[in-house]
């Protein structure tokens, strides 16, 4: 229920589900669009208080508010299970139109750079260590990519076996490894420098290219290739 100078009290042109109706979604602040899937505020705030600060939590970022957990959004006193259930999902429909867009880019993969640029998305804000490969053909675009397995915080299994499956199943000529890890360290462990070995000498055995293995953080990369590792 909103208060006597809840959002139903203000001028029809200046709540955010009629904006949005007669202006269209860009003339919305990132602040009324959160409202928008808050749906109602409490007796003492509205939709757009509590949106706004949700937002002054994220520093007024959208990227950092996507890093919020279910219980760090129900920190706030308006929010509940479905309520924060709604702005998660909101903001991984985002994120996934983001990857979507990157696997439309049809360049060749040149650099480590261009790895980073098209699968960051991939494992961004992941609390969970997942390792995936991408596919090349000759002209080394992406054919197709995969997620081989998801683990816990500090590490995953990736099998050799399953990584090489779909690179002899779509006769791939080059192999490129993935992974994140949560914690933010791009140093590889020594189980990433052996696992890499390990695909390596696969590869060259059935004539695929492992072209790099690159470890994901938030905010860089680490390139196997670049550092000499390969």
């Amino acid at each position: 229920m909103e208060s006597f100078n809840g959002i139903k009290n203000w001028a029809i042109e200046d709540r955010p589900r009629e904006k949005f109706a007669h202006k269209g979604r860009q003339a919305l602040t990132d602040t009324e669009l959160l409202a928008i899937l808050i749906g109602t505020g409490t007796k003492n705030i509205t939709a757009v208080d509590l949106a706004r600060n949700l937002l002054a939590a994220a520093n007024n970022s959208l990227d950092k508010l996507g890093h919020f957990s279910l219980s760090d959004l129900k920190k706030f006193k308006g929010i509940g299970e479905a309520k924060a259930i709604n702005i998660a999902a909101a903001l991984e429909l985002g994120r996934r139109r983001k990857e979507a867009n990157s696997e439309k880019v049809e360049s060749p993969i040149t650099s480590s750079k261009d790895v980073y640029m098209r699968f960051s998305n991939l494992f961004l804000e992941l609390k969970t260590e997942n390792f995936a490969i991408a596919l090349l053909n000759r002209a080394n675009k992406v054919m197709q990519h995969f997620v081989i397995s998801t683990g816990g915080v500090s590490g995953t299994v990736a099998d050799p076996r399953v990584i090489l499956k779909p690179c002899i199943e779509l006769q791939a000529s080059g192999l490129i490894l993935m992974h994140n890890h949560p914690s933010g360290n791009l140093k590889p462990s020594q189980a990433d420098i052996d696992l890499t070995n390990k695909i390596k000498g696969a590869t060259q055995f059935i004539d695929i290219k492992l072209f790099d293995h690159l470890i994901f953080t938030d905010t860089g990369y680490f390139s196997f290739a670049d550092e000499g590792l390969l």
